[in-house]
């Protein structure tokens, strides 16, 4: 088996920078992929549409992740699935990690 084991630590993997956020990509597959963000408080993704499902799982923090204009306030260790087709955008309340697992 070739298959290649990694272990990732998400809170130490990704670092806070001030004003911004930073995003590394975990795993990129042609079945989707998974990406490790850190965002500073009160950044956030402007609304916007994906054809496909995605799972996001807050590592660290607060955010606020809206779906179809329904406001989610989302905490560490907590996720929310955001289904295809539908607007979503997201916030951070606080300096957040969020993983986010985008399936195709």
């Amino acid at each position: 088996m070739n298959d290649q084991i990694n272990k990732v630590s998400l809170v130490d993997s990704i670092a806070y920078q001030n004003g911004s956020i930073v995003s590394k990509q975990i795993l990129k597959k042609t079945s989707g992929n998974i990406t490790l963000f850190a965002f500073d408080k009160e950044e956030s993704l402007t609304e916007h549409t994906s054809p496909y499902e995605a799972v996001a799982y807050v590592v660290e923090g607060e955010m606020e992740i809206t779906i179809g204009g329904k406001a989610n306030n989302v905490k560490t260790g907590e996720l929310i699935i955001m289904p295809p087709n539908i607007p979503h955008g997201l916030k951070a309340i606080e300096r957040s990690k969020l993983l986010l697992i985008m399936i195709k």
